[in-house]
């Protein structure tokens, strides 16, 4: 058994176990890939996947177990590659940010400056995706670090950290009648509600907000982002209800931002990584950035 019998079944899983594309990644024949799973097979002494003539239809049990082990290989060799980076000071390194648009577009500017400031040598790649799906790329070692609100629940791979507290508001064109009188969760639902899709942004907060005074929620315009739920609002279709750090006054002056924090659940953002990775000095202080920044203080 070695490292390169090790990474074939690493990239057969990746691949979806398909031996052309297993061969194309290692930049070798077909033929030179499932000689080398023949040896690891007979070398264990049973078959490692379920076959139909020459294509690999899945992984036996025992096969799952191992690719498991070859998991925790290969973050190994990851986690020492960045220790030896990190020790030797060599100024190349990247930093992948998995994150949804709320985030990224509203939170982090600021932390990133000032990671900027320090480690100016450092690539930064921003993958902007579903609160489900952020997770997912912390597995796939797609990303290091993620950052959103919904979706991070415990997991025994993870470290969650919260990272900051914020609140939704509801905004509405400069002369509304909301903004006379006291606001209320049943004065919202008189007017067309336009606010985040499922999963984003606090949306749980938001029904769960509803559910509680006996309110089915009726959204008439659901959107992943805040700058489209503030389009919306303009031409007319309604109020919408967004993150209170989406407000922007010198931008969105056209508009009245008021506040829900009474009504609404507070909600949390949180940042997750792997719990086996090997954090270098550069990736340590972007998340002390994280927990230090609120964009409620800006």
């Amino acid at each position: 058994m070695n490292l390169n019998q090790l990474e074939i079944l690493h990239l057969l899983q990746e691949t979806n176990y398909n031996l052309t594309k297993t061969a194309e990644k290692m930049h070798v024949v077909q033929s030179a890939v499932s000689r080398q799973l023949m040896m690891l097979e007979e070398e264990i002494g049973t078959p490692l996947f379920m076959r139909h003539g020459k294509r690999l239809l899945g992984p036996t049990r025992l096969c799952e177990q191992i690719l498991a082990e070859v998991d925790s290989v290969n973050q190994a060799k990851r986690n020492i590659r960045q220790i030896a980076d990190d020790y030797l000071d060599i100024r190349n390194g990247t930093l992948h940010i998995a994150t949804t648009h709320t985030q990224a577009r509203y939170f982090l500017p600021t932390p990133i400056s000032r990671f900027r400031e320090k480690f100016p040598w450092i690539k930064i790649y921003m993958e902007q995706s579903s609160p489900l799906n952020l997770i997912n790329l912390l597995h796939q070692h797609k990303a290091d670090i993620a950052i959103c609100t919904e979706r991070m629940v415990e997991d025994e791979k993870l470290v969650l950290k919260p990272c900051y507290k914020w609140h939704h508001i509801v905004i509405v064109p400069k002369g509304h009648e909301l903004l006379q009188g006291e606001i209320t969760l049943h004065r919202l639902v008189d007017f067309p509600i336009l606010t985040y899709s499922q999963g984003f942004t606090g949306r749980s907060n938001i029904e769960k907000a509803f559910n509680n005074v006996g309110i089915m929620l009726d959204i008439t315009l659901a959107a992943a982002d805040s700058d489209v739920i503030k389009t919306y609002v303009r031409l007319g279709y309604g109020i919408g209800i967004i993150s209170s750090m989406s407000y922007e006054p010198h931008i969105d002056s056209d508009m009245v931002a008021l506040d829900l924090s009474h009504l609404i659940p507070v909600s949390t953002t949180k940042l997750a990584y792997l719990k086996q990775s090997y954090l270098p000095s550069y990736m340590r202080y972007f998340i002390e950035q994280l927990e230090s920044s609120s964009p409620e203080n800006y």
